[in-house]
């Protein structure tokens, strides 16, 4: 068999993507990126990118961070990889568990390791039913989480996602996690329904839920600040005091997925201090480390760890744990990678030129083929649509127009008809005017494609 020459035909060969059309991919092939700086990136052809999706919602610090890098050679040259089962521990997972439990915007007691945002939401879930069973409530180990939210790809974090393309034909949801209504005000508000009132109805959706669940049988809620995947979706302003007020009166409890909203992304340090959120638990991954190293890690209450603790002393062990858990390289930049964030003021930055971006992406609304632009900080969506929705299918007008941006220089992603943006924080004013640029010039060329339909 002849070895084909090019990246991209042995990409095809050889390589299985993950959320990639795999059919599909035989015939058309990866765009392939060789190299990185900044806020840039570039393929094998030279072409450069603004990736203005800081590659999956995670490159904070862009492409190029040499202190990074100086921080994880140095680890490497240090202790390359230790664990923390029985017992054992390092410098880097010690400094780092503490400077979290420092940041966490209300009180928290412990962080536990892992290595993805999917293994920490499979984690939790373990835990929720294990402290279950530790408080003789063997019962309570349903769990809810939101249509459009999206919590990972495991087994159980693809169950908690609501999202069909991460059910179907893998049969899931598995049993024991329900789903609940996403609060996406303009397409599941009602009408003559205010903000105020559609989030009355998000909460009294969820109290509806649990009751006819049973109380009893429910252990935690679990949440983004503002969902990712799902379209960049930010709630209305008091959806997330009702829904903690409905959470509280049947002590279940409540899960904060930061894994996009955390690290500043949102212009604070976490995504629950944007809407006044109070979580029992909070997921870190993606920032943490700006994705120069794979860790993501948990930060749990006193009310969440003190029944595991005694449940593992009761069993004589904790059974659960990663091998790269807690890795001291992935640790050691993530230390760095917040100090660089508290350094730079990154977070009063994102706050900034978040307004910029905002205010951009909201004079787009006047578009015939834009309805809505939603955002907060430096996460964003564009929604893309028409009057004559019945002439677009859905994603038609989401694929075509990331097309033409990724033509025009500008890396976004379509979900559906949303058009994401979460660029690295790094980003100055004159590159978020760069990609306003290229939105209304590939606008224009969407307008002519829809024309021609």
């Amino acid at each position: 068999m002849a070895i084909p020459n090019s990246p991209e035909a042995r990409d095809v060969a050889f390589h299985f993507h993950g959320y990639t059309n795999a059919k599909k991919h035989l015939d058309t092939g990866p765009m392939v990126i060789s190299r990185g700086d900044g806020v840039f990136v570039f393929d094998e052809n030279g072409n450069r990118y603004l990736e203005a999706m800081s590659g999956l919602w995670s490159v904070g610090l862009g492409f190029s961070e040499q202190r990074l890098i100086a921080a994880a050679t140095k680890q490497l040259n240090t202790l390359p990889y230790y664990h923390n089962f029985s017992h054992k521990s390092h410098k880097p997972a010690i400094e780092l568990a503490e400077k979290l439990i420092s940041l966490s915007p209300v009180s928290m007691s412990k962080i536990f390791y892992t290595n993805s945002g999917s293994e920490a939401n499979d984690t939790i879930l373990k835990m929720v039913w294990y402290r279950a069973n530790a408080m003789g409530t063997p019962k309570k180990k349903k769990v809810i989480s939101r249509l459009r939210g999206y919590h990972g790809v495991t087994l159980a974090s693809a169950s908690l996602t609501g999202l069909p393309a991460n059910h179907q034909s893998f049969d899931l949801p598995i049993a024991n996690v329900l789903h609940t209504i996403c609060p996406h005000y303009r397409k599941e508000g009602r009408s003559g329904e205010s903000e105020e009132q559609f989030a009355s109805r998000c909460a009294e959706a969820l109290e509806a839920l649990i009751l006819a669940e049973g109380a009893e049988t429910i252990g935690a809620f679990f949440a983004e600040p503002i969902m990712g995947a799902g379209g960049v979706i930010v709630p209305p302003a008091t959806y997330w005091s009702k829904i903690q007020a409905v959470l509280s009166k049947f002590d279940i409890l409540l899960v904060a997925d930061e894994v996009i909203c955390g690290f500043g992304r949102t212009g604070k340090m976490f995504g629950s201090e944007t809407f006044g959120i109070t979580p029992d638990i909070i997921v870190m991954s993606k920032q943490i480390t700006s994705s120069y190293f794979p860790l993501s890690a948990i930060m749990i209450n006193d009310r969440v760890f003190e029944p595991i603790a005694q449940e593992s002393g009761r069993l004589g062990v904790l059974g659960h744990g990663f091998t790269g858990g807690a890795h001291p390289v992935g640790a050691a930049i993530a230390a760095e990678n917040i100090k660089i964030i508290e350094e730079r003021d990154l977070i009063s930055h994102v706050a900034e030129v978040g307004a910029q971006l905002m205010k951009g992406l909201l004079a787009f609304e006047s578009h015939p083929l834009v309805t809505e632009a939603r955002g907060r900080g430096l996460l964003a969506a564009l929604e893309l649509g028409a009057s004559d929705d019945e002439k677009f299918s859905p994603g038609t007008l989401g694929t075509k127009m990331n097309e033409i941006l990724t033509g025009n220089g500008v890396i976004s992603r379509n979900m559906v008809d949303a058009m994401a943006l979460c660029p690295p924080m790094i980003i100055t004013p004159s590159e978020v005017d760069h990609i306003l640029d290229v939105f209304e010039k590939s606008l224009s060329e969407l307008q002519i494609f829809g024309a021609a339909l």
